[in-house]
């Protein structure tokens, strides 16, 4: 989905070839002091310009067509600037991103802050509004959006255009040395925050965090929709696999093993993980709004209580987890180091309010220390390894990689679903092809709404596991497009239409892609989707020796691509959660090689590769794939060699395959994933969809 700038069909319900004696937080060797940050961070907020001179870019109204160059008055704007000279703020400009407290994906209505106050509407962008000028970043997704919805009053910056300046460079050069920045410090990640800040303080500029108010939420007021309060329901032990004092356990093992007195989590769908609750605050994505700081001893959950029933009470205090309220988390923070407790912060989620209060509060202690020769009441003084106070043990979530190694209760869900996802898929690919047959017109929203028709009747069915992307022809192209129903295209028999889908069941998450022709396909058209069907190919057939990161398996799905001189512009792989987010880490396949978290077993990640041509058509073919142990006739080096089992069984269409360019192993292939299809989904099905299931998974002629 959304691609990220990333054999034998499963076994039975038990994955014999999966080994999970070791424990569920596997040992951290990072050095606390070496952690590198990631690129979590929000986007757009420091891009780098080649040019060495003034920066300028054309704002939006020029570039315009029939509209006026006269600026209209924006009232949010106007009132947004009122608030600059307050007492306590004393501000010349405020950053307002796209992003929650917790570095989500997908926001709740309520944090979509920088929506309300642009009136641009789009996933991702970042507004900046200063005493006289107001700017937005957004990326070529959302470009022609932008240009609609924005006023005269906002200039429009076309990120990773030439000549466009990042934030931090337009900040730069347009306000006057000593010029205040104001944030508010529970959007950014501390990483994030610290780099802005280090970028805009080469022009003497400072970073203000606003903590006690967010200035979007001051002019928003009573129309600003309320919290999400649907009640957290229990992620049931037979879909999770094991249950929460295990997991608290294994964390409170890793927390003593590099010197932590607790750590705060705050990525919401690791809260959601490690304590097996699930909710439906997020769009898309089955979490809750919620912190969690595990110590040694105890655990406390920061969340608006009146989404806690009594049977999710009871699981939390037979587990030990307490409830806070969800705005006390600073206050714990402070009394924690007032304690002395060494907290493990991972810098590139938790938010810069979150760490800098800590950073403030161990200041405050060791001032204190230095006051009186025995601190009273101190818990963690005697344990503490700082002898000088407590300080921060700065490391990626453990969490992050324990929630990537799926157990066999994970894996049965996730299979599970896949096969009534793959049910659902048929009978709506049967539907659209009758009706296209019938000359119908169906836009590419129409299509989109049929499909989660039919998905919602499938048992566990939740949600959508992200907005769902069907392109006919040119559209296809956009590699994160989106159809708005005022301005979609009508699905074209005669192009190429891509539709790359997910949804959210109650024991997983699926995520797929399949492109299709409802008529003749060029010869152009086959010989791109047979390179690219060569691609998916290579790496789900792909064997590695353990530790092997995921870009060094991209190459695979880009070879026969390369061979002739194409290739596409996303990442080959991402993570997926189980009943969680569809985009999970740390694992990824991508060209990008600054992520070196070797593939393990029970991971899962997509397999997609693909090929866009723009203003024509675009191509991409996505199954989800488990990394599995492989049976080896040799061990070199003593070492394991990994492979992937698939999760997703959906036909190919065999109509766009240029069978020229297909060798006799990858035609066996492609044969026996469709006797597979067939054997395992055709059970779900009966009446036309089954007959559409058998039609399409035929064998081909093997020459």
């Amino acid at each position: 989905m959304r691609p990220l700038s990333l054999n034998p069909s499963l076994c039975s319900s038990r994955f014999p070839f999966f080994s999970f004696s070791n424990p569920i937080f596997l040992k951290f060797r990072n050095n606390p002091t070496v952690f590198q940050k990631s690129q979590k961070g929000p986007p757009f907020l420091i891009l780098r310009c080649c040019s060495s001179g003034p920066i300028t870019a054309k704002p939006s109204w020029e570039l315009r067509r029939n509209r006026s160059t006269v600026q209209e008055p924006d009232e949010k704007v106007v009132a947004l600037r009122q608030l600059f000279s307050k007492p306590g703020i004393g501000i010349d400009a405020y950053i307002v991103p796209s992003q929650d407290a917790h570095q989500s994906e997908f926001i709740a209505e309520c944090y979509m802050r920088r929506a309300y106050i642009s009136g641009f509407t789009g996933s991702a962008g970042t507004a900046v509004v200063t005493k006289d000028k107001a700017a937005l970043w957004t990326d070529s997704r959302y470009f022609l959006q932008a240009e609609k919805q924005l006023s005269s009053s906002w200039i429009l910056m076309r990120a990773g255009n030439l000549g466009v300046p990042g934030t931090s460079e337009w900040l730069s050069d347009v306000l006057a040395p000593g010029g205040r920045v104001g944030i508010d410090p529970f959007l950014f990640s501390y990483d994030a925050a610290e780099e802005l800040k280090e970028a805009i303080s080469q022009k003497n500029l400072e970073l203000v965090y606003l903590y006690d108010l967010n200035l979007v939420d001051e002019i928003w007021k009573e129309s600003r929709p309320k919290p999400p309060n649907k009640p957290i329901r229990v992620h049931d032990l037979k879909y999770a696999g094991v249950d929460v004092a295990s997991k608290l356990s294994s964390l409170r093992a890793e927390l003593v093993g590099t010197g932590s007195s607790a750590i705060v989590i705050s990525m919401l769908d690791e809260v959601a993980w490690l304590l097996n609750l699930r909710g439906s605050d997020v769009p898309h994505s089955p979490v809750m709004y919620a912190y969690l700081i595990v110590e040694v001893d105890a655990a406390k959950l920061f969340v608006d209580k009146s989404k806690v029933m009594p049977e999710v009470m009871d699981h939390l205090k037979k587990a030990g987890v307490e409830l806070r309220p969800y705005d006390s988390i600073l206050s714990e923070i402070r009394r924690l180091a007032a304690e002395g407790a060494n907290l493990w912060l991972d810098t590139s989620s938790v938010n810069a309010a979150i760490v800098e209060t800590y950073k403030f509060a161990c200041d405050k202690y060791l001032m204190n220390r230095r006051s009186r020769s025995k601190t009273k009441n101190n818990r963690y003084s005697e344990s503490n390894s700082l002898s000088v106070g407590p300080s921060g043990v700065y490391m990626q979530s453990p969490v992050s990689l324990a929630k990537a190694l799926k157990n066999p209760s994970e894996l049965e869900g996730m299979q599970n679903s896949h096969l009534r996802d793959a049910a659902a898929l048929a009978q709506f690919w049967c539907w659209l092809e009758e009706e296209i047959h019938k000359n119908v017109n169906l836009t590419e929203v129409d299509v989109a709404d049929k499909l989660l028709e039919f998905r919602s009747k499938q048992d566990g069915f939740l949600d959508t596991s992200f907005d769902t992307i069907s392109g006919s022809g040119a559209n296809g192209a956009i590699i994160h497009y989106t159809p708005q129903a005022e301005s979609c295209s009508v699905v074209d028999p005669n192009k190429l239409f891509l539709l790359d889908s997910g949804a959210q069941y109650v024991d997983g998450t699926t995520d797929i892609t399949r492109t299709v022709h409802f008529g003749e396909p060029t010869a152009r058209e086959k010989e791109c989707f047979t390179q690219v069907l060569k691609g998916h190919i290579a790496l789900d057939e792909a064997v590695f020796p353990e530790n092997t990161p995921g870009f060094v398996l991209d190459a695979f799905a880009r070879s026969a691509l390369w061979k002739i001189g194409l290739d596409y512009r996303h990442g080959t792989g991402h993570g997926v959660g189980a009943a969680l987010n569809v985009h999970e880490g740390p694992q990824s396949i991508s060209f990008r090689y600054g992520n070196v978290t070797p593939l393990q077993k029970g991971m899962i990640v997509s397999n997609e590769p693909g090929y866009y041509e723009d203003h024509a058509f675009g191509i991409r073919i996505e199954n989800l794939l488990c990394v599995r142990e492989m049976n080896t006739p040799y061990r070199y080096g003593g070492i394991e060699y990994l492979g992937f089992e698939k999760l997703t069984f959906f036909p190919i269409q065999t109509k766009l395959v240029d069978l020229s360019l297909l060798s006799a192993d990858e035609i066996e292939w492609l044969n026996c994933y469709h006797s597979q299809v067939w054997e395992k989904v055709s059970p779900l099905l009966e009446g036309s969809a089954r007959q559409w299931l058998w039609n399409n998974t035929r064998p081909i002629d093997k020459r």
